[in-house]
């Protein structure tokens, strides 16, 4: 089997124009070669029929000389048999075999029959005229001595094919050298990939369906680049979220070992340890829960439920984060109904609530509004509170990214929650977005289709 792509594009090209060329070559040789033959039997026989005239015109030793000089010769091979088998000759052979003429066909053309007998293919044809002079009858047998026009018209259109196809298996080599040249390139491309090295320069610059699939491919490498990266990313996030709790524990542990341990210090090592081990498991839970909602493992349990009451009792739930901060609400709630997931939703509003109390500061304002069109139903939550920089807005929706790095400590979490928020809301085929000036507080727009369709 030819594995090369090159390779087998030249062969089909090849066997394509070359059968084509012969097939084509073949069927039209077949299809004129009565007519070629006729034209050649009419010319072959015109010239007879004037040697004919020649003989019974003129006297037998003027017509005799007058036939030898003729420049047509040159082209004829003639011969003449008279009733005593004598044999003559008019024009030279020049190492031309002529026909063969049996005694039976000198026979036919004496008796006053003409006599034309052809052999296959275009060349020759073997005429047999009778002829009267004054000394008695005789049989002329013409043939040609030179290879007629259409048999130089074969040759040269064979020598022609040679050529033709010489010089486009040529050109066809190169062509398909042009065509197969990027397709290498985008194999090279795919082992460095694979290998793990996402910094490939094509440089195709070509139109048309390999243009388009060469931007594909860069578009793709690019996508893998950036999933790579936020492997890497991922990773080591995972790792210092990890590593931070287990130090604790793994501190507080070693120190709860030492006898002279008061009781109170034994109680806050063992509270830490506690909380420290809690912090895990929520943030472990998170990470299943993102896994989950990305892989789409489970279906949304859709009902209708009541967006402006199910915002009132996500407030209400959280009311000793806000009450102890002296936060309050701004609510401008529409009635609105529509179908949902009702405990991912609820995530989705206590996760962005959750922030803006995070961020805000001691008795700020959180406004929450519902707005409603034909289709859609958008609910603001805006805060006063820190703000999120320009450069981060981009990214707070990605696992494990604090926009607040600068209080890290200060604010406690690990990054999951607004991953989770976008992929909920993603799977009720609606949109989030953020829109925040640091220091000016920031407004989360939440829009979701008032009728989610069932999976």
């Amino acid at each position: 089997m030819i594995r090369s792509l090159y390779t087998r594009v030249v062969l089909t090209f090849l066997v394509s124009v070359i059968g084509g060329t012969v097939i084509a070559f073949l069927v039209a040789t077949w299809a004129f070669e009565d007519e070629l033959n006729n034209n050649l039997q009419v010319t072959l026989h015109d010239f007879g029929q004037d040697i004919v005239r020649i003989f019974e015109t003129f006297p037998l030793h003027d017509a005799d000389s007058f036939v030898s000089e003729m420049k047509q010769l040159n082209s004829y091979y003639v011969r003449m048999y008279d009733e005593s088998g004598q044999l003559q000759i008019y024009g030279a052979i020049n190492g031309h075999e002529p026909l063969h003429v049996t005694d039976e066909q000198v026979k036919k053309v004496l008796a006053g029959e003409v006599v034309q007998f052809q052999t296959n293919g275009i060349n020759p044809i073997l005429l047999g005229l009778p002829l009267k002079t004054e000394v008695g009858k005789k049989a002329m047998f013409l043939e040609r001595r030179t290879p007629s026009s259409s048999s130089f018209l074969s040759m040269w259109t064979y020598q022609f094919m040679i050529y033709s196809l010489s010089a486009g298996s040529l050109l066809i080599l190169v062509a398909a050298m042009f065509v197969v040249r990027p397709i290498k390139k985008l194999t090279q491309a795919t082992k460095r990939i694979a290998g793990g090295d996402f910094n490939v320069k094509l440089n195709i610059k070509q139109k048309g369906e390999l243009g388009t699939l060469a931007r594909s491919f860069e578009e793709m490498m690019y996508n893998l680049q950036q999933l790579e990266q936020m492997r890497r990313e991922f990773v080591t996030n995972v790792s210092h979220e990890v590593q931070s709790p287990l130090t604790s524990i793994s501190g507080y542990a070693l120190a709860l070992k030492q006898v002279d341990v008061a009781d109170h210090e034994r109680s806050r090592y063992l509270d830490i340890i506690i909380a420290e081990a809690a912090r895990m498991s929520k943030m472990s839970d998170s990470l299943l829960k993102l896994s989950l909602l990305e892989s789409q493992s489970q279906p949304l349990q859709l009902a209708t439920c009541s967006l402006d009451e199910q915002i009132r009792r996500a407030i209400i739930a959280i009311q000793p984060q806000w009450s102890a901060r002296s936060i309050r609400f701004e609510l401008h709630l529409k009635a609105v109904r529509l179908a949902a997931d009702h405990d991912l939703l609820n995530q989705v509003w206590t996760n962005i609530i959750g922030n803006s109390i995070k961020f805000s500061e001691d008795g700020g304002v959180i406004s929450i509004s519902i707005k409603q069109d034909s289709k859609h139903v958008i609910i603001q939550i805006s805060d006063t509170g820190i703000g999120i920089p320009l450069e981060d807005q981009k990214r707070i929706f990605e696992r494990f990214f604090k926009a607040d790095r600068s209080h890290s400590r200060k604010y406690d979490g690990s990054g999951l929650g607004l991953a989770i928020v976008k992929q909920i809301v993603l799977l009720h085929q609606g949109d989030i977005q953020v829109e925040s000036d640091p220091g000016q507080g920031t407004t989360t727009i939440v829009t979701l289709p008032i009728t989610t369709p069932v999976d």
